[in-house]
């Protein structure tokens, strides 16, 4: 998950086909209510030449560009074609060496990276160990304020040990660490640049020197982000086919469809459902379906509250009308969720999909049963309350779907209403949390690992929002985060998927697949959740010669 992250419920991936074949790639058309067939591919067409520029729409401006602090789609949207990390994720949703070329493990407690060398920062100087170790070591440090921190719980040291040469050594194993080092934790700043800029990096005040395909030109605050072509980009198999990007910022779900039906804006990532319908229909571009690693889940905030009895969160879970949500809130296109990982976060072992999670029961839908739960834990008439926001639609859509349910169940679900701004915190300020009950939110990974997912609900965890533990949990955890093997790390994430589903710490909802517009003038984007980490606007290019 790198857990329910903030916002917009386009939940969730490639778990959308009913075989692997979605996550490397493509899957066959499924029937979507409303809005007809669609396929899962991995990238659109590839570009026909180069352009001058390109606006890019974020359904909201970015609150950081600094690597350590971004934890949501806008800014890990830019900085994805800025910054670069260790290890990269592709657009199949593998993962493949970064900024660093190799890494080995002599010992269950030590991880080597060998770094690539004549990388250029956009400033011109080139990268080394000493800036690798600089922007590992910020996330550790309590300063920073880096939700990423307990992605390091287990580090003991980052080292320079050779020029090209960075070792992290560890208290305990942990696989998860070394497969982040393609996303935040792994991003390499020159560290320079850090000192230097202190408090304003990442900043419109600061400014970003990585060494990403595009550079950081300008941010203009509350109006846009423009990028530049990097001329001295080490990776030649990515060199931009445009010459810059400009991001512009439509919070306003309508008006967004409108600049990408006028071409104001050329394209963006997570359409809004509420028009997916009438972009599909128009005639001026294509919405495009990627894998995905998400699904929408309802985060359990307080367990001492209501929520606390697991009798109350099972009839909550058995009410949900899930069917008639995808329709609401994805405009048709997705399925109810099985598990609180989505089907798209088990890409690393996809032989192991079909036993371990399509084999999962669809979740049950008995309003009766639940409503006599309710009675049993004696909580008929008790008050659950749950986050809304106008930051997407989707939100006020699944909001409004939750509380008819707790009302055919006897619980009176009450909604509170919070700005944009104050629902983002709700995931990284605890004081925000307080009163509430649950809260919608969109839980994906990073990387394709459902480990990644479920480490976000063990004690202590930053993501763990409701601060619920389970000791059987946590053993299971870090069994899993010790076993190297892919595939027999998958059957040990397999039981921490049956204690989430026993408990409900989180109640899924419902998955979809990742959404991009293209207009008609450009082509070449990926079009899944990689985007978040591979520098996709370096593909995208002239639909046209």
């Amino acid at each position: 998950m790198r857990t329910p992250r903030i916002a917009t419920l386009l939940a969730c991936t490639a778990a959308l086909a009913a075989t692997s074949s979605a996550c490397s790639g493509a899957s066959a058309p499924r029937p979507a209510d409303g809005v007809g067939g669609y396929q899962v591919t991995a990238t659109s067409p590839p570009a026909q030449g180069g352009l001058d520029s390109f606006t890019w729409s974020l359904y909201a401006e970015p609150y950081t560009l600094d690597y350590a602090l971004a934890y949501d789609y806008p800014p890990n949207s830019v900085l994805a074609n800025v910054c670069e990390q260790l290890l990269r994720v592709t657009p199949d949703m593998k993962i493949e060496p970064g900024l660093a070329v190799k890494y080995a493990q002599p010992d269950p407690l030590t991880l080597v990276y060998t770094l690539r060398p004549g990388v250029k920062f956009h400033d011109g100087t080139t990268m080394t160990a000493d800036d690798v170790v600089a922007s590992l070591d910020r996330h550790r440090d309590p300063e920073t304020g880096s939700p990423w921190a307990s992605a390091f719980k287990n580090v003991t040291a980052v080292e320079k040990t050779g020029p090209l040469e960075v070792t992290i050594r560890l208290s305990r194993p942990d696989v998860l660490l070394n497969e982040l080092m393609a996303a935040s934790p792994g991003t390499v700043e020159s560290a320079a640049t850090l000192a230097k800029a202190g408090k304003d990096y990442g900043t419109p005040k600061g400014t970003v020197n990585c060494t990403g395909p595009f550079a950081l030109d300008q941010w203009a605050q509350g109006e846009s982000i423009t990028l530049k072509k990097s001329a001295d980009y080490w990776d030649r198999s990515l060199t931009p086919r445009s010459a810059g990007v400009k991001f512009t910022f439509i919070e306003d779900a309508a008006a967004r469809a409108n600049a990408f039906l006028s071409g104001t804006a050329d394209g963006g990532y997570m359409v809004p459902s509420s028009s997916m319908a009438q972009l599909r229909s128009s005639g001026r571009g294509s919405v495009l379906f990627g894998p995905n690693t998400a699904a929408a889940n309802l985060a359990v905030l307080d367990f001492h509250g209501t929520l606390g009895d697991l009798k109350v969160r099972k009839a909550l879970s058995m009410a949900l009308d899930r069917k008639n949500i995808v329709k609401a809130a994805a405009g048709g296109v997705g399925h109810p969720a099985k598990a609180p990982a989505a089907r798209g976060a088990w890409s690393l072992a996809p032989e192991k999909t079909a036993s371990l999670f399509d084999s999962l029961p669809e979740p049950p839908f008995d309003v009766k049963a639940a409503k006599e739960l309710v009675r049993e834990a004696g909580a008929t008439g008790r008050t659950v309350v749950l986050a809304t926001s106008t930051l997407s639609p989707e939100i006020s859509v699944v909001a409004n779907a939750v509380q008819a349910a707790g009302r055919q169940i006897g619980l009176d679900v009450q909604l509170k209403s919070v700005a944009p701004e104050a629902y983002s915190s709700i995931f990284v300020d605890p004081g925000a949390r307080a009163g509430l009950d649950l809260v919608i939110t969109n839980g994906y990974d990073n990387t394709p690992d459902p480990l990644e997912f479920y480490q976000y609900l063990r004690t202590g965890d930053f993501g763990n929002y409701g601060s619920w533990s389970n000791p059987e949990y946590d053993a299971a955890f870090d069994k899993a985060n010790a076993q190297p093997d892919p595939a027999q790390r998958a059957e040990l994430t397999a039981e921490l998927q049956r204690i989430a589903l026993r408990e409900l710490p989180a109640i899924p909802v419902y998955e979809a697949p990742y959404s991009v517009f293209l207009g008609d003038r450009v082509t070449g984007a990926p079009t899944g959740i990689s985007q978040l980490y591979y520098p996709w606007a370096a593909t995208i290019g002239a639909a046209k010669r």
